[in-house]
């Protein structure tokens, strides 16, 4: 497999990951947790401090810098997750079920925020969700695979206008339209799942 021509063999540096549960340190602050892959790339200096205030102040936590992990909520920890993921400026972001554990409400602000900050940015996003309207309001494509072994079974085009207000699209007709023919494509595969599951329980 290769990306952007170079054959991947590992951990590449141009990519960031943001997972279903954050890695944040708890013995380190907001501002130090952001900053830690700076550090980690040997950024370090005036120039990487204005970086993480920068983006503490763009993911709504300016006020929080000196606060720790267990001192703030799940959402403001999600952000915290997010601008550590951002700072060092990775092209292709990697995210695997990044709001999945945070209310709906908290997940409709982290939906909107991650748009926000992907919007003109020319990066990447490959987003891992099971829940299909979040899949529909955030992308320009949206691959179904199947139970597993996890293959491709459909990709669809998503040609809903940008800028997008996530509670607003799922009212467009055309995410209506989306969503019913990808739920045909979903439901068998969902169907076989849970019938797995049933069966090694």
């Amino acid at each position: 497999m290769s990306v952007r021509g170079k054959r991947v063999d590992g951990i590449t540096d141009g990519t960031g990951f943001l997972f279903q549960r954050d890695a944040l340190l708890p013995w380190k602050s907001v501002r130090n947790n952001v900053a830690l892959p700076l550090q980690l790339r040997g950024m370090t200096g005036a120039s990487a401090r204005t970086r993480v205030d920068e983006w503490i102040g763009r993911v709504g936590l300016r006020g929080f810098e000196a606060s720790y992990p267990y001192q703030l909520s799940g959402g403001m920890r999600k952000r915290v997750a997010l601008a550590q993921t951002l700072v060092y400026d990775p092209e292709i972001l990697l995210m695997d079920e990044p709001f999945s554990a945070l209310d709906v409400q908290t997940r409709n602000l982290m939906e909107g925020e991650l748009l926000s900050l992907w919007q003109g940015s020319g990066k990447t996003v490959i987003f891992v969700t099971h829940d299909l309207e979040e899949a529909i309001a955030l992308a320009d494509e949206v691959v179904v695979m199947t139970a597993g072994p996890g293959r491709v079974k459909a990709r669809y085009d998503v040609n809903l206008p940008r800028p997008r207000d996530i509670e607003q699209v799922r009212f467009d007709p055309r995410f209506t339209e989306l969503y019913s023919k990808m739920w045909n494509d979903l439901r068998d595969e969902v169907q076989e799942s849970y019938a797995r599951a049933n069966a090694a329980g």
